[in-house]
This record gives structure tokens, C-alpha cells and sequence, in this order.
């Protein structure tokens, strides 16, 4: 890249209709492109099919710290009542799955919701404090009435004018060069 293509983040541009935006994005995964983005007032219905993105994996996370969380509290509860702490109590074993059962089912959820939220932070890269999206003039629309398609500098696929003339020959309007 030279001089002046390294302070641009991509190019963007807008849609009036839900429909126009999703036929974009197919045209635009078909095209090739890696990185790029979609952004809607709200959720579409098969547009992450339509950008080509592949399932979260953040789910395994949550099935993970689940998994994690009702062994914790096997281990803490086997080990409290058979080692630490042991008492029998009208002939019961010292430990079974069913006495300890509140404690094994809120683990389970306590680190699920852990493995779902740092997943979360990791994969969404979290924190971003700002992007240059946030600055451009168009980009509050998006929550409320206007979608945007945008295509980023860092994919191979980019040359500010190709880029600039695929968004028009998808019905793109105001198309404009986003700047880092």
C-alpha cells in the first residue's frame, strides 16, 4: 500500500431497502471479498449466510464452561463432603448426584455465562473504544432508517476506485471513502 491508502480504513456505502442490502452482500461474498462488513438498523434473516460468515464458535465456549462448571462442582462438593467435611447423616453415602444438586446446576450456569461473555469479548474483539466508522456522517443512520456495506483496505480485493465503482454497480448511494 502507499502513503495515502494507509490512512483510509475502506469505502462505504448506503441502501434504502432490507432486500437491496442482503442481494449486495450476496454480491459481494460472491466477489470474493474477506474483509467487510454489513451494517443494518436491525437483524436481517439469513445474513450471515448471505455475507459467507461461518458459525460462532462461541456456543462451544458456553458448552465448555458448562462442562467445566458442573465438574467444579462435582469435585467441590465430593470433595467437601467425603474428605474435608464428612459426616454421615442417617446412613446417606457421602456423596450422590442428588443432594448436591443446586450447587452442581449453578456452577453449570455460572461458568456457561462466563465462557458465553469472555467468548464474546474475545471473538468480537472487545473492548474497541472507537472506529473510524464513528465518524463518518452517514453511520448514525444506520440505527435508525439506512444500511451500509463496507469494504475494508486491509482485503486484497481493494483499490479505492474498483471499490468505489463495485459498490455503484450494486446500487450503492452515497458512496464514500472512510478514512482511519
Amino acid at each position: 500500500m502507499n502513503e495515502r491508502n494507509e490512512r483510509i480504513h475502506g469505502v462505504a456505502c448506503t441502501f434504502r431497502k432490507a432486500s437491496d442490502v442482503y442481494h449486495a452482500a450476496e454480491k459481494v461474498r460472491d466477489a470474493g471479498w474477506k474483509q467487510w462488513d454489513v451494517h443494518t438498523p436491525f437483524p436481517i434473516h439469513g445474513m450471515d449466510q448471505a455475507m459467507g460468515l461461518p458459525r460462532s464458535p462461541v456456543p462451544r465456549l458456553t458448552l465448555l464452561g458448562g462442562l467445566t462448571g458442573f465438574v467444579t462442582g462435582c469435585l467441590l462438593t465430593w470433595y467437601t463432603n467425603s474428605f474435608d467435611y464428612p459426616i454421615v447423616v442417617g446412613g446417606k453415602p457421602f456423596w450422590s448426584v442428588i443432594f448436591p444438586f443446586p450447587v452442581l446446576y449453578e456452577c453449570t450456569i455460572l461458568f456457561a455465562a462466563f465462557g458465553t461473555f469472555f467468548g464474546q469479548f474475545i471473538f468480537n474483539r472487545l473492548p474497541r473504544h472507537h472506529h473510524p466508522l464513528f465518524d463518518h456522517p452517514q453511520f448514525a443512520r444506520v440505527s435508525d432508517d439506512t444500511f451500509m456495506i463496507v469494504l475494508e483496505a486491509t482485503d486484497p480485493n481493494f483499490h479505492v476506485d474498483e471499490s468505489r465503482n463495485f459498490l455503484q454497480s450494486l446500487g450503492g448511494q452515497e458512496i464514500t471513502i472512510v478514512r482511519d
